[in-house]
């Protein structure tokens, strides 16, 4: 089957370096598997946490499905996302001796199961931001001129 991206976190990768990635499932209940599979799902404001041993995510918005019954979901609430120990060791240690913050970068299906990739992120300053956009604009105005070369 393979990999079909249903939403993206872009302002993860503008505000942190992005160091280290982890793959994990979320546990959903069947409105929300609907909502999502209808592409209507928001994880710009959304961050992670641990907590006893488990993590979350918090604030990621998955509207009520629209034919939802009494028994819709609500669209903000804390979801529990499925690692392996080691990984939640892992995330553990780093989260609390490098001072790293846990971010989903994206979300999508992977062989008929809705997955989450996390990303290990270190803060941008301020300057660090406006570098990255010059060197985007810089490669953008290099890929215009070699197309352009090319014709």
């Amino acid at each position: 089957m393979g990999i079909k991206i249903i939403a993206t976190n872009k302002k993860a990768y503008h505000d942190y370096f992005i160091e280290e990635t982890f793959e994990a499932g979320i546990v959903l209940t069947g409105t929300e598997v609907k909502s999502i599979r209808d592409g209507k799902v928001n994880i710009k404001e959304s961050f992670c946490r641990i907590k006893d041993g488990e993590v979350f995510i918090n604030n990621m918005n998955i509207p009520e499905y629209a034919f939802g019954n009494r028994e819709n979901h609500e669209p903000t609430r804390m979801r529990k996302l499925l690692l392996h120990h080691v990984e939640i060791d892992k995330l553990i240690r780093q989260t609390e001796q490098k001072g790293l913050a846990l971010i989903p970068t994206k979300i999508y299906f992977k062989n008929n199961y809705i997955k989450m990739e996390l990303g290990l992120g270190r803060g941008k300053k301020l300057h660090d931001k406006r570098e990255t956009i010059k060197r985007k604009e810089a490669d953008r105005e290099m890929a215009k001129a070699m197309k352009n070369a090319v014709r």
